[in-house]
């Protein structure tokens, strides 16, 4: 009976695999469809991000260059603007100029100072500052040692003269100041 019920299964087993192959070969064709039709899926899902990311690029191409644009109408507004500003500074030198010749030199001196204050006022506004030296101590900074004094008039390393002003536009150096510096004269070598 051992022997009977070991070869049953054998032969129960026989005509399920001798079916099975048709039924692998229908499920791996089903495969295959289904395979090609995630790929042609696949395929068509590649195309529309390939051509989200071409038209996402168009789109940024775009927006840089019209910030570019309006960066460059900014400035020429801006210096449109500071432009106006000094016309009536033109039009006083050229009214100062007309009557250099008929005026005293002391009403002329005193138009070009109301000129410069006039000019100096409109670059304030706009956020212009002299940078400050005489009687401050030196400041690589800011200041441009093109001399030194000795002298004990002034502390050692302070700024005795300025030879060219130095200015700060909201709060960032344009130019630094040309500045003349004090230096303690040193003692003489004894021998």
């Amino acid at each position: 009976m051992d022997e009977r019920d070991s070869q049953a299964p054998d032969i129960e087993t026989a005509p399920e695999s001798a079916e099975a192959p048709g039924r692998e070969t229908l499920s791996l064709e089903e495969q295959l469809q289904k395979l090609e039709q995630d790929c042609k899926r696949l395929e068509e899902e590649k195309k529309a991000l390939f051509e989200q990311l071409l038209r996402r690029q168009a789109d940024f191409e775009n927006f840089r260059k019209r910030l570019e644009r309006e960066k460059q109408e900014f400035r020429q507004m801006a210096q449109g603007n500071l432009v106006t500003e000094i016309l009536p500074v033109l039009d006083a030198f050229e009214r100062a100029l007309a009557t250099g010749d008929s005026g005293s030199d002391e009403d002329y001196r005193k138009g070009v100072e109301l000129i410069y204050k006039q000019f100096a006022d409109i670059l304030a506004a706009a956020g212009l500052e002299p940078v400050k030296t005489v009687g401050q101590p030196f400041d690589p900074l800011i200041h441009h040692a093109v001399d030194k004094l000795e002298t004990n008039d002034y502390p050692d390393h302070a700024v005795v003269a300025e030879l060219q002003r130095g200015y700060t536009f909201r709060q960032r150096l344009l130019r630094p100041a040309l500045v003349r510096v004090a230096v303690h004269p040193s003692a003489p070598e004894e021998s």
